[in-house]
């Protein structure tokens, strides 16, 4: 069982907080959790900042990277607009969200699925020879509208509008989702499209991790995590934070993760949520991740 992470900590985790984070330290967590080894990063949203207000500085963050950075970094947008302000700034790849369902789809991006998947073509080709992921929100079950049908999901990833999309990213935008749930929207999206799978779930039920490691048994080839388990959607109510990236790596052992960097990232996700003045739901902050010298896998 082996699969990637993406920390999305500076999207998705940031977007519900209270406390501005400073472009500065934005930039500096991105580049520690770089050369910690971890492969993908979502670092920024294009939502409207006064919206989102944490995302503001979005423009200012992909400016400060360099272009061996940004090929490692994603971008949150909705618009072929949001597309090409992000990628004049620099940007590369972008994760092109729309919601599964209607309802959430106007309560978060302000337009019907059917919109957006209609200016999909236009957000692909102005990326260039960048990357667009397929971002579908409520996957599962909508605060709106309640569960969400599995075909519903599948028609989205066979639109013959999703065509030149690099990626197919499931999200559990409401963490109810349980194991079976992900295994099968996971292995039925697998079985009838040949795209790489992102399973990004939240840890509303505590089943976070279960949920990621049902999604790679099925198919899956990156789950994302967050710092602390820091984040949620500021238009899903009922959503809790996403997935713990400590409690992820602890789960998966990437080739890259060793006791001493695992020790460093547990002490990145404390101090970041400490200054915010958020709550750490990481498992790996309250156990064996305090320690330097004890692991379980340590010789």
């Amino acid at each position: 069982m082996t699969a990637a992470l993406r920390d999305v900590t500076l999207r998705d985790g940031l977007q519900l907080t209270g406390k501005p984070l400073p472009t500065a330290r934005k930039v500096e967590l991105i580049r520690s959790l770089l050369a910690m080894g971890v492969p993908a990063l979502e670092i920024g949203s294009m939502a409207r900042p006064d919206l989102v207000p944490p995302m503001a500085d979005t423009l200012d963050v992909i400016r400060a990277l360099a272009p061996a950075e940004l090929d490692k970094c994603w971008i949150w947008v909705a618009t072929p607009r949001h597309v090409s302000r992000a990628a004049e700034a620099g940007a590369r790849n972008f994760q092109y969200c729309l919601s599964a369902s209607d309802k959430h789809n106007q309560a978060n991006i302000g337009r019907s699925t059917a919109d957006s998947l209609a200016a999909l073509p236009s957000a692909v080709e102005l990326a260039g020879s960048g990357s667009v992921q397929l971002c579908i929100a409520t996957a599962f079950t909508c605060p709106f509208e309640g569960e969400v049908p599995v075909e519903r999901v599948l028609d989205i990833v066979l639109d013959h509008r999703a065509d030149g999309t690099s990626d197919v990213v499931l999200c559990d935008t409401l963490g109810q989702a349980i194991p079976s749930q992900v295994y099968d929207l996971v292995s039925r999206t697998a079985q009838i499209d040949d795209r790489p799978i992102v399973y990004h779930g939240h840890d509303t039920w505590g089943l976070g991790v279960a949920n990621s490691l049902a999604a790679i048994e099925a198919g899956a080839t990156t789950v994302d995590g967050s710092l602390g388990g820091l984040g949620g959607c500021p238009f899903a109510p009922g959503a809790a934070g996403n997935t713990s990236t400590e409690d992820l790596v602890f789960a998966l052992r990437p080739d890259w993760l060793t006791p001493a960097k695992f020790s460093e990232l547990v002490g990145l996700g404390r101090d970041l949520l400490a200054d915010l003045g958020e709550p750490n739901r990481s498992r790996s902050a309250q156990g064996a991740g305090a320690s330097t010298t004890t692991f379980p896998w340590a010789s």
